[in-house]
């Protein structure tokens, strides 16, 4: 027994030479970047080609990127631009390596690798740490509302509820459609909370998709490329509410994104529906499950 033990060596997990997975991976980092208004740089661009053909590792897209940044000047600098590179960049390292801890300390974990010294409008000691006020945010499809988020105080607490109560979940017994709501309710519980200043939804994004990954689901990647605003603002409806003008927090639009994802569903996904001056929408509150 311990002879045949000793055969069995651990791998080290290097970078994928899976070209196919490679583009979804850029794609989805470039798609996520949308829900903030940023493009990645044509630099970026050409380097994400040349990493997928394999012709570039990703240490030397970083080095190649740095250098780009360092020789140009600070005044021609898109900081924009810049962001989108460097963060997209981090994105794809992550969603390579197939490590994975189910705790809402990876989800800090995963600020931290994403934004740390990039320019975010943050200070630094708030990249990769729960912020400590709280905050609003007008919402265009809310026609400038904010959405309610958790009191900074409650911020850990509701956390380690939330992954508590996930974690008790058995998706094995659950039908897909069930399996759907229960892992949009989770991704809208997480950004709810919105632990961090900033980056909250490319944060929640990256940590869902490892998620599901790790349980083995088959993730259509051309979602989050395609239809990344779609999937922050029908996380603003699922989280808004307001009894007085007769509008129903809606997670229908989250279940159809998330419907798409895992089970190829085929449900149009129209952001202009999700404003809530949208005469659909008052229709949708009234219905139940994924239609």
């Amino acid at each position: 027994m311990a002879e045949y033990l000793d055969e069995i060596k651990y791998q080290k997990i290097g970078e994928s030479t899976n070209s196919k997975l490679k583009q979804e991976n850029w794609n989805t980092a470039f798609g996520l970047q949308a829900v903030d208004n940023l493009v990645p740089s044509e630099y970026m661009v050409s380097l994400a080609k040349e990493n997928i053909k394999g012709s570039l590792s990703y240490d030397k897209v970083e080095e190649n990127l740095n250098s780009y940044y360092r020789k140009m000047p600070e005044d021609k600098v898109n900081v924009f631009e810049k962001e989108a590179d460097e963060v997209s960049l981090r994105m794809v390292r992550i969603l390579n390596d197939k490590a994975f801890a189910f705790s809402f300390l990876t989800l800090k974990q995963y600020h931290k690798d994403l934004f740390y010294g990039v320019d975010i409008g943050l200070g630094g000691k708030y990249i990769g740490n729960f912020r400590d006020y709280n905050i609003s945010k007008k919402e265009p499809v809310l026609n400038g509302e904010s959405v309610i988020y958790a009191d900074h105080r409650m911020i850990a607490d509701t956390l380690q509820y939330d992954f508590n109560e996930e974690r008790s979940q058995k998706y094995t017994k659950m039908t897909a459609s069930a399996q759907v709501e229960r892992i949009a309710t989770f991704a809208s519980r997480i950004w709810q909370v919105h632990p961090f200043g900033e980056g909250n939804t490319r944060t929640t994004a990256l940590f869902i998709q490892k998620y599901l990954n790790s349980m083995g689901f088959d993730i259509n990647n051309d979602l989050f490329k395609d239809n990344s605003l779609y999937f922050r603002n029908a996380l603003v409806r699922a989280n808004y509410s307001n009894v007085r003008c007769g509008i129903e927090s809606e997670p229908i639009y989250l279940y159809r994104f998330f419907d798409n994802l895992i089970n190829n569903g085929t449900h149009c996904l129209d952001n202009k529906q999700l404003y809530i001056d949208n005469d659909e929408t008052l229709d949708l509150t009234k219905k139940n499950g994924i239609s």
